[in-house]
């Protein structure tokens, strides 16, 4: 496809960037596509590309002639001599986005208008290939995720840069069934192909991403070399978090509702002791036990346990604290172990895909879990990158990027979770460290802003509550208000993408998978239809059957030698 005239300058438009044309192309002027203008900018002839934000119908044919569906208007136009095929005109707002700068691979506003009368031009599928993706499909640090949605499919590819998704966070944003989860599983796909080998860790409440095992065995993943990606899952059972490196806000924050202030206090106090002492006796580094703490606990006990004695001391605060205390953390095989944890390099290594399952994990743990990951990944990148770690479990010589699902879970808007800190620290400082964040999921209005403000590359799916429109609209600068407002128009697999990994913000149509999906939706109509099928009745009635005990069998009777 050759750039295509399309339209003439009518004129500036409400806002300094943007301008208006007219034109009868109503077919290809959408709201999303690409037009350009010629202009001069210095010594050089330069093509102004814009993007159609607004389309407004400025004549047609009248009222009357469209008032009968039995008649085409084109015939009662043709009876008085109009063409009704081509007396629509539209009036189109164009944003202008600026030329593209080869040098600077990005695109450059020169700030000059076009002129009434100018011509305005489709660009080509070839240009916009050329333009709109910082990256080629298949090169280092490319992520190819979908094709330009107002082109045929594959026509005008979207590639993603890794390098600044990574780096800078990313948002995948989208109500329930929009393919957010779809969407993050193509996002790992380019992340462990040979040309990016990435090390990542999907922190998965739901259990969906099994399916990206498959994976592992795929040699369309493969190298030249002999690269082959690895798939590593840790279920609930397999997950532990060493004791000694929950801070005093994680440990008071897994006790349940209704511990009293005095009891945390008296935590706090035993928490803060046994650092002391570990400290005094030149064992900082100590892998203390749950047991350790509660020692430094019992030892905060004074009085008697008698409320007639006078002073009857925190005896009975002391055994409320440690009952809540052995309830949590004084469980064989629980979660919190006294030497026992995931080693960083074990969940992070170039090359290979982690996937933390935390579906059976109640929600408080989960969040626990999440906190004292990210912050012993932060940890260990920022004294890696300082040279104050070469060796041990605290040195981690590559960039990481960790992609939570159910996002909201571990950042929620209006209540103080231990992992929000932690977030909202490494998306403000990861970048200098290699920690990279990626945040997924369905109710933007319940995921704390300053956390979603701080992802640089966005990619917004349908969105239909208006809460969580707003919060995208507030949160999310680099995506225009026309696109924003296409987000309850669009269907599955279909996204807005903007931001720094892209060089301008695009609908895009979200390539097919390679893997197969785990997040389905249950076809409960189908579940209850099979359970009603001859096979299935066939089967219940087996197993329901009354088991009958053979009978023994009779022994035979004898009468001296003779048998009966």
């Amino acid at each position: 496809m050759s750039d295509i005239l399309t339209g003439t300058v009518k004129g500036p438009g409400l806002l300094p960037h943007e301008y208006l044309f007219i034109t009868r192309d109503n077919s290809r002027a959408r709201i999303g596509e690409f037009v350009y203008y010629e202009t001069q900018v210095g010594d050089e002839s330069r093509r102004i590309v814009g993007t159609i934000n607004t389309r407004k119908l400025v004549r047609n044919l009248p009222d009357a002639f469209l008032a009968d569906p039995n008649t085409p208007p084109s015939s009662v136009s043709a009876l008085i001599g109009l063409d009704g095929d081509g007396i629509e005109i539209y009036e189109i707002t164009v944003e202008t986005i600026g030329y593209f700068s080869r040098k600077l691979n990005d695109f450059v506003n020169p700030r000059i208008p076009p002129q009434p009368g100018d011509p305005i031009y489709l660009a080509s599928s070839e240009t916009l290939s050329e333009m709109l993706s910082p990256r080629r499909v298949g090169l280092q640090g490319s992520a190819h995720i979908g094709s330009l949605l107002t082109r045929e499919p594959g026509a005008v590819p979207i590639v993603l840069s890794v390098r600044d998704v990574v780096s800078t966070h990313l948002a995948i944003l989208a109500s329930t069934g929009s393919g957010k989860s779809y969407t993050a599983g193509v996002i790992v796909e380019e992340l462990m192909q040979s040309w990016n080998r990435a090390a990542v860790v999907i922190v998965d409440p739901h259990g969906e991403y099994h399916t990206m095992q498959s994976i592992q065995g795929d040699d369309q993943f493969f190298g030249d070399d002999g690269y082959k990606p690895e798939v590593k899952i840790f279920n609930p059972k397999s997950i532990k978090v060493r004791f000694s490196t929950l801070t005093e806000a994680d440990i008071k924050y897994l006790l349940p509702e209704g511990t009293s202030d005095k009891m945390l206090h008296f935590l706090g106090q035993a928490y803060r002791s046994l650092k002391d002492l570990l400290k005094a006796e030149g064992k900082p580094d100590y892998l203390y036990s749950y047991f350790d703490l509660r020692d430094a606990v019992q030892k905060q006990q004074y009085g008697k346990d008698d409320a007639n004695a006078g002073d009857g001391g925190n005896v009975s605060s002391i055994q409320g604290l440690l009952w809540r205390l052995d309830a949590r953390f004084d469980k064989p095989g629980g979660i919190f172990s006294a030497n026992e944890h995931i080693p960083l390099q074990d969940m992070f290594r170039p090359g290979r895909c982690t996937i933390l399952d935390l579906s059976d994990i109640e929600q408080h743990e989960q969040q626990v879990i999440v906190g004292t990951l990210l912050r012993r990944a932060n940890k260990a990148r920022v004294l890696t990158t300082r040279g104050e770690a070469t060796t041990g479990e605290n040195f981690l010589n590559y960039p990481v990027f960790t992609l939570l699902e159910e996002a909201h879970r571990f950042a929620p808007s209006g209540a103080n979770v231990v992992s929000t800190n932690v977030l909202k620290q490494i998306l403000s400082e990861g970048r200098k460290f290699g920690v990279g964040i990626g945040l997924i999921t369905q109710r933007p209005g319940k995921l704390d802003q300053d956390v979603l403000s701080q992802c640089m590359t966005q990619i917004i799916m349908r969105i239909v509550n208006p809460i969580d429109q707003q919060t995208v609209a507030q949160s999310v600068e680099g995506a225009g208000r026309a696109m924003l407002a296409e987000l309850p128009a669009l269907t599955k697999g279909q996204a807005v993408i903007s931001g720094v990994g892209i060089n301008t913000p695009v609908m895009c149509r979200i390539r097919s998978r390679i893997t197969q999906h785990g997040g389905e939706t249950f076809d409960a109509p189908g579940e209850w239809m099979k359970w009603h099928s001859s096979g299935e009745s066939a089967k219940r009635d087996h197993d329901n059957a009354p088991y009958l005990k053979p009978a023994d069998e009779k022994k035979p009777e004898k009468i001296g030698k003779i048998r009966i």
